[in-house]
């Protein structure tokens, strides 16, 4: 099992970049950062955390094709690929729904999947080849090319998927491989995974080859119901993007939700964490005591065929951030790396 860190950029850049060579020095397998205006720009971070570090991968999981210009992301994707010695990666998908939507997209008229299998693509093909002459639906291009090259022989390129069925299989069919983001129960990634290895089978691929990561809202510490508590803080902000067939692959009904969505969506974030229990939380995170995560890891994750833990931490930090709420005693980002690598790793290697 992999492990990776999930960085949303949000802390001062310079705590940020020592974060990312601690996960380094540790041995985690990548960095990812979100590729979202809400967030400082992950790819001049991670410019300069190429410098910094020596065997950590480093790239957006995800990249918003929808937002951002497919033939950018592969320009930028080879330039952080020479800058690191071959240590870049990409998650791409159609973008954050509520994004979107402060850009005045309609995401149900965007044709996601479509668009997402096609500007994977072309960011395969500007990467692998270096020029691009293509008509599609949504791209076009005649004789582009780049002096931008990557350092190694073939880029990992992902999708992230929440939803499926298809989109699962298209990641298994046409890509490296799939993160599926805010998932929690047993349920959800077999039938995850079940369509992966259906899309990879139906192209001939071994879907074991393929990079299936988890993607979840993590937080932990020695002390579990501070390290939930935490989790409980950010749970309704990150489960306001997930469908409804995913919130019922996970055990929770999506009328459970929607008075907390609905407080969140009005700007009521105190009002939208009251309203999030306990039992919602607990659903919807890996938190509590490192043995308590990898138990679930170990129990709810890994049976499926997950062969990677995106962890995306959750710490005091952010929660004073996007909340407000200043919550003592919860284990900060890097002693959360430290536990995820003395007391989850070994258990789950």
């Amino acid at each position: 099992m992999r492990f990776s860190y999930a960085l949303l950029p949000d802390y001062p850049l310079r705590d940020s970049l020592a974060s990312i060579e601690l996960a380094d020095r540790l041995g985690f397998y990548a960095c990812y950062a979100a590729d979202e205006t809400w967030h400082k720009d992950l790819w001049q971070l991670f410019a300069v955390a190429a410098g910094r570090t020596r065997t950590i991968r480093l790239g957006p999981s995800v990249s918003p094709v929808t937002l951002r210009e497919p033939t950018l992301i592969a320009q930028s994707l080879a330039t952080l690929d020479e800058l690191s010695g071959g240590r870049a990666e990409a998650v791409l998908s159609s973008g954050n729904f509520g994004l979107l939507a402060q850009y005045g997209i309609d995401w149900t008229r965007t044709r996601p999947l479509s668009r997402v299998k096609e500007a994977l693509h072309v960011v395969r093909t500007l990467l692998d080849e270096g020029t691009l002459t293509h008509r599609g639906d949504f791209y076009s291009y005649d004789g582009l090319f780049t002096f931008a090259r990557p350092v190694q022989q073939r880029v990992p390129l992902k999708l992230g998927a929440m939803r499926g069925p298809r989109s699962f299989e298209a990641a298994g069919e046409l890509s490296d491989g799939c993160h599926h983001a805010l998932s929690y129960t047993a349920e959800a990634y077999e039938y995850a995974v079940r369509h992966i290895r259906a899309g990879a089978e139906r192209a001939g691929r071994d879907w074991r080859s393929l990079d299936i990561g988890a993607w979840v809202v993590f937080a932990t510490g020695p002390d579990s119901a501070r390290a939930k508590e935490a989790a409980r803080s950010m749970v309704g902000i990150y489960a306001s993007s997930m469908p409804e067939e995913q919130l019922r692959r996970n055990g929770v009904e999506p009328a459970e939700l929607k008075p907390v969505i609905e407080a969140i969506g009005a700007g009521d974030l105190a009002r939208g964490i009251e309203l999030t229990t306990p039992e919602i939380a607990e659903r919807l995170s890996v938190s509590g005591t490192p043995t308590e995560c990898a138990e679930k890891i170990r129990t709810q994750i890994a049976p499926s065929g997950v062969n990677h833990v995106i962890c995306a931490l959750t710490d005091r930090r952010l929660v004073r951030a996007f909340t407000g709420r200043d919550l003592e005693g919860v284990a900060d980002a890097d002693d959360q790396l430290r536990l995820i690598h003395e007391e989850i790793m070994p258990v789950l290697a």
